[in-house]
């Protein structure tokens, strides 16, 4: 199979509506396109056809039991796909839809079990970012996508990621460009009594909290699931966001995490090293092989360089790679719990 990569032009309505009628056509004859987000580029295929979904598992070797988000492009939409949709639901949706927020609701039956991971319920998002609308109208349909690389390694945030992991898999890219958050949706359970955060991302609990101030916090945000549990929402179960490299996370005051980072360097001398360091300490290592993820001042620009910088470090072919950690409440949240799974939970706490 030859993927073909068309890429929208925000000048050029008549090119953009040719290139969405073409990836309409594809979906609606079971194919798979990638598409970007706001957040990172999904794998799409029509959210109401197993067999179309079942080609998403194959594509990125997904274990089928990890359910997947239905995309949607207009509120309206959602009556048809859920059972219920709560008061604490449509708070949520009407302070942060559209956008990077995924709900979890009782699905109908017109949902798959391929779509749902086998689950009664189903993981919906309504996308903020432009060219994701205009490709799921011109579907027609609701659009089943994980993010579109290859299970268990970094998320793509350009199409050249996607190109790289699944050229030959799928049928089609739609290149619109880097992805403005660069870590996946928010996902929060609201198909119970109580809202329940399942995965963090740019829509921090503190920010879910002034909207509905009961939320709970699923323990797989900050740990793992147990054998024989089965993940509610993308991205709880399984490794995720790996590079080849071994990672580990040191965590710490600056200046310990930078003296503890040096010292190991020192350890793994003979082996081909890397650093995702902050612009804050970049200068302080004794190695060359520093990538530096973005400033502590500004977290937002962390979570945006997070996938791109761990996929650098196949690039530069390092063996071993020590990252430095972040404190877990705002945005740090989401990005240490994308660091815990691309380390394997493999961190040094170093101010126990």
């Amino acid at each position: 199979m030859e993927t073909k990569i068309l890429t929208v032009d925000n000048t050029d309505p008549q090119l953009n509506k040719a290139i969405f009628t073409e990836a309409a056509k594809v979906i609606n004859t079971g194919g798979l396109v990638a598409f970007p987000t706001e957040t990172v580029y999904g794998l799409g295929a029509n959210a109401l056809d197993g067999t179309a979904v079942k080609k998403i598992y194959e594509a990125k070797g997904r274990p089928s039991d990890n359910p997947l988000i239905a995309h949607i492009s207009d509120i309206k939409q959602l009556d048809a796909l859920v059972k219920d949709i709560s008061p604490v639901a449509q708070k949520l949706m009407k302070a942060f839809w559209p956008g990077p927020l995924t709900l979890v609701f009782m699905k109908k039956d017109i949902i798959p079990k391929e779509t749902s991971g086998g689950l009664d319920t189903v993981a919906i998002r309504f996308p903020e970012n432009r060219t994701a609308q205009q490709f799921i109208t011109a579907c027609g349909v609701p659009i089943a996508a994980p993010s579109a690389n290859t299970s268990g390694k970094p998320s793509p945030t350009r199409a050249s990621h996607v190109e790289f992991d699944l050229n030959g898999k799928i049928d089609m890219i739609i290149d619109g460009g880097s992805c403005e958050f660069g870590l996946e949706s928010t996902i929060v359970d609201v198909s119970g009594d109580t809202p329940c955060l399942l995965r963090p991302g740019s829509i921090t609990l503190e920010m879910l909290k002034e909207i509905a101030p009961d939320i709970t916090v699923d323990k797989v945000v900050l740990g793992r699931l147990n054998d024989g549990e089965r993940p509610k929402a993308p991205g709880m179960k399984y490794t995720h966001y790996s590079p080849d490299a071994s990672v580990t996370i040191i965590r710490g005051s600056v200046e310990k995490t930078v003296a503890e980072i040096n010292s190991l360097l020192e350890e793994h001398k003979a082996e081909k090293c890397g650093v995702i360091a902050t612009e804050e300490t970049k200068d302080g290592y004794n190695t060359k092989n520093v990538l530096v993820i973005g400033t502590r001042k500004h977290p937002e620009t962390i979570a945006a360089n997070l996938f791109k910088m761990l996929r650098k470090c196949d690039f530069y072919g390092y063996e071993t790679v020590f990252v430095e950690g972040f404190p877990e409440s705002e945005l740090g949240l989401a990005i240490m719990n994308r660091l815990k799974k691309a380390a394997g939970y493999s961190i040094i706490e170093l101010d126990k």
